[in-house]
């Protein structure tokens, strides 16, 4: 495909989650629009990054690097700034893609300098063991969790990322916190989603992997040397489960594998290789060389590797490559490839990540629904009856973030590798501090 024929789905995309947006008391945006799209109302989570309207303001911060933003969606930004700042003030839940990290991740892409109010509040909140949550995870517990999507690592990257007058503090004690919730193995150090959990996701955005790179940023940051030897251990346990055959790397999705009903091996950028090669461009970013015998640079690359050979994006069997989304499926895979791509420039990996993330492109063209109302797409459950599931609207799992990443590819095919990058807290180590948009 063309970067014109990437652009015009993105934008197509675009305009048609901008009119599933509704108004009553600021901006919000249904999570799935099914039938006639009107019977509709707010989620509970409708200011989140996951799935609200800060999830927006990555799209319209990639959008400002194309084009200027038209009268409605500068509209759209303002209201955004208004709701988030009003909100932050008392809002309790801290998280990155819930809470009030995300908050912050929104204000600072879409009004640098707003995302004080929801650093100010989270500094506010800190206890000693990191930050209480409001989710559900554990019912009856509102004990802090250690993960990036609810947890203390994703408010530990929001800091260092955002950057400010309580970042280091902010940064300092949940780092210090997740130090205290490591577990020891005979590898490393482990944490689960919260100290309690008897099973493990140890990659990404639930695990090890995530809460390793989280300490890894902040030790960098901070001078933390303690904190970068955790991330370390904490690298060490996750090749201890891991397998690196075939000149790869990946590591199980849920240890133990009955605790859930998926694949045992996935490619995601939550539960794969997509999101854990964040790990290792985290440890040398934090100045770390080689773990447990294996450079960190060549772990990345083996985790990029297992992406290139896995089959994705294709459907190859039930249940094996079902979403197109960010956090679960093509969408995901292909940003993290162009974030690689970007960081080996010049080099022959970095032509051969380029043509994965194309291949991610190329998948997203030929499943787009299309119509006069723009582009959307459905992903899918195979164990449900009706398996074709409606389209959504949101950054992680829906037409937000996948024309983000569409409008991305495009710009790097017509611009090359030092393209500016729209970055977020979790993952703006994996690219080079020049193309960074909201800088160091």
């Amino acid at each position: 495909m063309t970067s014109e024929a990437y652009k015009q789905l993105g934008e197509a995309a675009w305009s048609w989650v901008l009119d599933q947006v509704r108004e009553d008391e600021g901006p919000w945006l249904p999570e799935t629009v099914s039938g006639d799209g009107q019977d509709v109302t707010p989620a509970k989570d409708r200011d989140s990054l996951y799935s609200g309207i800060a999830g927006l303001a990555p799209v319209l911060a990639e959008i400002a690097q194309h084009r200027e933003l038209s009268a409605r969606e500068r509209a759209l930004a303002d209201g955004i700034v208004t709701r988030l700042s009003a909100e932050a003030k008392s809002r309790v839940e801290p998280s990155l893609y819930d809470g009030l990290a995300g908050d912050a991740t929104a204000l600072k892409l879409l009004a640098p300098g707003e995302e004080s109010v929801a650093l100010r509040r989270l500094d506010d909140l800190t206890t000693p063991d990191g930050w209480k949550t409001t989710a559900d995870f554990e019912p009856g517990s509102d004990a802090p969790l250690n993960d990036i999507i609810m947890g203390t690592a994703g408010v530990v990257m929001t800091a260092v990322w955002a950057r400010g007058e309580f970042a280091d503090a902010i940064a300092t004690r949940g780092g210090e916190a997740l130090l205290r919730t490591a577990d020891r193995t005979e590898a490393g150090l482990d944490w689960g989603i919260s100290p309690k959990s008897a099973w493990r996701a140890p990659n990404y955005s639930h695990g090890t992997a995530g809460v390793a790179a989280a300490l890894a940023v902040a030790g960098a940051s901070l001078g933390r040397a303690d904190f970068v030897e955790a991330a370390a251990e904490g690298a060490r346990h996750v090749l201890s489960v891991g397998l690196l055959d075939n000149d790869g790397f990946v590591v199980p999705h849920t240890i133990p594998p009955s605790k859930r009903e998926v694949e045992p091996l996935t490619y995601t950028w939550c539960h794969g290789p997509a999101g854990t090669s964040h790990l290792f461009s985290a440890l040398s970013y934090a100045g770390v060389t080689e773990v447990a015998g294996f450079r960190v640079d060549e772990l990345r690359r083996r985790c990029l590797n297992s992406l290139l050979t896995s089959g994705v994006p294709e459907r190859l069997r039930p249940g094996f490559w079902d979403n197109d989304g960010r956090c679960c499926g093509t969408a995901g895979v292909g940003d993290v490839l162009l974030d690689a791509a970007q960081d080996w420039a010049g080099t022959e990996l970095s032509e051969t990540l380029l043509r994965g993330a194309r291949t991610m492109g190329d998948a997203l063209v030929e499943r787009a629904i299309r119509d006069g109302s723009g582009a959307r797409w459905q992903f899918l459950e195979h164990r449900d009856d009706e398996p074709l599931l409606p389209p959504g609207t949101a950054w992680m799992q829906g037409a937000s973030g996948i024309a983000a990443y569409l409008l991305r590819l495009a710009r790097f095919i017509e611009t090359g590798p030092n393209s500016p990058v729209v970055d977020r807290p979790d993952q703006w180590w994996a690219v080079p501090a020049p193309v960074r948009v909201t800088g160091s």
